[in-house]
């Protein structure tokens, strides 16, 4: 406003010395006519100025301010800088708010914005996959009338929120939801969904294993303690023979537990990450002969054991656990094959890495089951894997030193007909003999 007063007083005494300049040589006449012509056009100037200022400021943000001379063109030159300032400000605010919904879409967690009558004013895809919730549809919507359970309604609405709630979603079977409500501004609140499934499928599997290793360790304590009680009671009323075989029975039991607690620790320390044994060059040749040497020995005669060799080289690994899992895979099958049976035990190696299996002629599984037969403690048949000296652990352990290796376990089984565990190991893990 002081460069428009200044231009304006300016003006004014100009036309004023004009004026009277006309009305000294012309008259009083000319002269007031002069002053009363330039006072409009100096008005007509000044409304000309004004429209061109409420024309631009109609126009979009970021159009460039008209140009004048005079006054007006130091008012044009303040309102372009302004802008110019206004215009980065704004265009700051605009690239920081599309960073924050970038970080809020890229979060793993699930996030909405409710306004204070608890309509949705911003979700992201987390979200979205949770409640099962379309940004395009449901922006503005009420969130009871979306998410309709009835624990989460009640959470919403008791306004306690120090502690999270777990719920099942209602939209996708299986998953499991931890939900915190955050107020936040006036009356708003956010709410936070966080996919907790596995988390609960974990502690599900750590109950199970719990119980399962109680249940495993109480029964051949059991064993012992009976046939222990039952000597100390009454030692003298038994003979020799009836001592020998309670005490190797005993012996047994103790020696099952054992290997349990064995495998136990070598899943514990596979299953927690341990860093793997350092790599070494194994002779697939030597392996597959010990392998062959130690399932003859367990077969102890009753079966009829094979190996059969398409191609040898080196195997990149650790030896102890390589040889732990082609082991405990020989050895189920000699635990599962009934006595006169056959097992295979075949090394071929092809384009695609190498493959080691072994093929029994055994009792077989119920394809239903081979999908969990890696579990802890899963056993198809729980009395005969007791009978045979199983712990229930041998295959998950396969799983895990396979794991380590790149390798895959792959299994086909037909009940009544025999079974065939093959491993299959990448390219990467394979190195021809040196030249001799």
């Amino acid at each position: 406003m002081r460069y428009l007063w200044t231009g304006v007083l300016s003006a004014l005494c100009l036309l004023a010395l004009v004026s009277a300049a006309a009305a000294l040589f012309a008259g009083v006449t000319w002269g007031l006519t002069a002053f009363i012509v330039g006072v409009l056009l100096l008005l007509g100037w000044h409304v000309h100025n004004l429209i061109r200022l409420v024309m631009w400021s109609r126009e979009p943000i970021g159009t460039p301010v008209p140009r004048a001379a005079g006054s007006w063109g130091q008012v044009f030159a303040e309102l372009n800088r302004r802008s110019r300032v206004s215009y980065d400000m704004r265009e700051r605010l605009s690239s920081a708010l599309e960073r924050f919904h970038d970080a809020s879409q890229a979060m793993p967690d699930g996030v909405l914005y409710l306004s204070d009558s608890d309509t949705i004013e911003w979700i992201n895809l987390k979200a979205e996959q949770h409640f099962g919730l379309d940004h395009t549809r449901d922006i503005g919507a009420p969130v009871t009338n979306l998410v309709r359970q009835p624990e989460f309604v009640h959470y919403l609405q008791a306004g306690k929120h120090d502690e999270p709630l777990i719920m099942t979603s209602g939209r996708r079977s299986g998953l499991t939801l931890q939900v915190q409500i955050i107020p936040f501004g006036d009356d708003q609140q956010m709410v936070l969904s966080r996919d907790i499934s596995q988390l609960e499928r974990l502690e599900t599997m750590r109950r199970d294993f719990v119980a399962n290793v109680s249940h495993e360790l109480r029964t051949p304590l059991t064993v012992i303690g009976g046939f222990l009680e039952t000597l100390v009671d009454g030692l003298d009323d038994y003979e020799r023979e009836d001592v020998m075989r309670f005490l190797r029975l005993a012996l047994d039991q103790s020696s099952r537990m054992g290997r349990l607690i064995d495998d136990l620790l070598t899943l514990s320390a596979l299953e927690t990450g341990a860093p793997a044994p350092a790599e070494e060059k194994i002779d697939v040749a030597a392996l597959m002969q010990e392998i062959h040497e130690d399932t003859e020995l367990l077969s102890a005669g009753r079966h009829t054991v094979t190996l059969q060799m398409e191609g040898d080289g080196v195997l990149l690994g650790s030896g102890k656990e390589i040889h732990s899992a082609f082991s405990n895979l020989a050895s189920n099958a000699v635990r599962y094959t009934p006595e006169g049976g056959k097992i295979d035990l075949v090394w071929r190696v092809d384009a695609q890495g190498a493959e080691f299996s072994v093929r029994d002629t055994g009792i077989g599984v119920d394809p239903i089951h081979i999908p969990r037969l890696t579990e802890r403690f899963y056993r198809v048949d729980r009395g005969r894997s007791r009978e045979t000296g199983g712990t229930g652990l041998g295959l998950a352990i396969v799983k895990h030193i396979l794991t380590r290796h790149q390798a895959d376990l792959r299994v086909s089984s037909k009940q009544g007909e025999g079974s065939v565990f093959s491993v299959r190991l990448p390219p990467a893990r394979l190195m021809a003999l040196p030249a001799r």
